[in-house]
């Protein structure tokens, strides 16, 4: 029986749960792992070039489809490729190719896309027969045909929010603000690691009074014009040159769609809080807790990602049913079997979590947020214990059901965190706290 691919399998799952949202935009829970997974596979096994100290990345291979388009046989496939070249927000090989990802599930071209891979030799003979799913027998087809569904569904992507695609899969909250002409917009900008930030909105000017940004805010575009990577001052030279004109801004806004500070922002942040003490980015109070500038650096690590020091008590298959009413079951049930306790660190990412060992940090177990059926804790005799249900893949010839993983936070306000923080990576699942 030949084996399975992960990165296929959990593509499988984000799949599915694409197909029940209907029309697929930025806020659908399942899309940047979808996305993530996508990336993995065109990536895995991919050879650095001889004789060269580039890194190769998968970009390279769609940027090689066009040179060798010389029939222009390709068409969609060539526009989409001219136009993540031309795009001024992107800098790397990564961010590319990650816009050119988002821009073929937008134009239902993935399939069409990866066909072309496969039957272009000179692109294939980069990949690793031994490593690459594009060049295993067994595990092509599948992708391809999960490429193939992806082409068939509606996406609607807002494909100008890309000035973070080199760092991340995550996307800030991005906005567009028309403005009447005016002598000045009243705001004082920082340039920071080539962004340019809203550092003081002077009081009763226009910034100030529509409210279209804050204090930590971006401004992405003015007028179409891209500010990424901007120099000192540019700004301030663009606004002077369309000084008494309808002006149209893009923004960034630091605070993401969960009312938390957006996390890729964390670093560049902070540094500006340092330069403005009176600066606070505090949490929505509706909105679960975030991590902010100047919490416990313990949970505050990785780009801002939130890292939490918990133990694993131990985890088992439960079955062919996930929902949450089997926790109350196998919480007990596992604890029961004292499997041994060991001490972790939970790493709750964009798209996933991680598992990893605190003694030799070799990772235990990764999951994406849609191979998790539920999440919830625990109550006796506290409220610092929680466990969530995932598909469990083994290859063991029998049909997969879920596996329990079991876990204890520090604290019970740590505990209810780390909840909502795995229910908030995934929207249709059933959790409790």
């Amino acid at each position: 029986m030949p084996g399975k691919d992960p990165h296929t399998e959990s593509l499988k799952v984000c799949i599915l749960q694409l197909q029940e949202e209907g029309l697929l935009t930025d806020s659908s829970p399942p899309l940047a792992s979808c996305c993530e997974l996508l990336e993995h596979i065109l990536r895995k096994g991919l050879q650095k070039p001889v004789l060269s100290l580039t890194h190769r990345d998968y970009w390279h291979c769609f940027e090689q489809l066009l040179k060798q388009d010389t029939c222009g046989r390709l068409g969609a496939v060539s526009l989409a490729v001219q136009q993540t070249i031309a795009c001024p927000k992107l800098l790397t090989a990564q961010g590319r190719g990650r816009f050119f990802i988002r821009l073929m599930l937008s134009r239902r071209i993935l399939g069409n896309v990866v066909k072309h891979l496969l039957h272009t030799s000179r692109i294939m003979e980069w990949y690793r027969p031994e490593v690459s799913v594009l060049r295993n027998e067994d595990f092509v087809e599948p992708f391809l045909s999960l490429c193939l569904i992806l082409s068939e569904m509606q996406f609607k992507l807002n494909i100008e929010n890309c000035s973070f695609l080199d760092e991340s899969w995550l996307l800030p909250v991005c906005e567009t603000h028309e403005a009447v002409p005016c002598r000045e917009l009243g705001m004082v900008l920082r340039y920071l690691n080539g962004r340019v930030f809203v550092l003081e909105l002077l009081h009763g000017r226009m910034a100030q009074v529509n409210k279209f940004a804050e204090p930590g805010d971006i401004i992405d575009e003015i007028n179409g014009i891209s500010l990424r990577n901007s120099r000192n001052g540019q700004a301030g030279v663009l606004l002077s040159q369309l000084r008494g004109q309808p002006l149209t801004l893009r923004v960034l806004h630091w605070r993401g769609e969960d009312g938390a500070m957006y996390r890729p922002l964390v670093s560049l942040l902070q540094r500006l809080q340092q330069e403005n003490p009176s600066l606070w980015f505090g949490p929505d109070p509706a909105r679960p807790k975030a991590c902010l500038p100047g919490q416990d650096q313990s949970q505050c690590m990785n780009d801002g990602r939130i890292l939490y020091s918990v133990r694993l008590l131990g985890k088992a298959n439960i079955g062919m049913y996930g929902g949450k009413e089997v926790l109350k079951h196998a919480i007990p049930t596992i604890l029961q079997k004292r499997q041994g306790t060991e001490e972790v660190l939970l790493d709750v990412k964009e798209t996933h979590l991680t598992c990893t060992d605190r003694s030799n940090k070799q990772e235990l177990f990764q999951h994406h947020f849609p191979e998790i059926s539920c999440v919830g804790r625990f109550g006796q005799p506290d409220f610092t214990i929680f466990a969530f249900c995932v598909v469990d893949t083994s290859d063991t010839g029998q049909p997969p059901g879920f596996c329990c993983v079991v876990l204890q936070a520090e604290s019970s306000s740590e505990c209810e965190e780390i909840v909502h923080r795995i229910a908030a990576g995934f929207k249709n699942t059933e959790w409790f706290v």
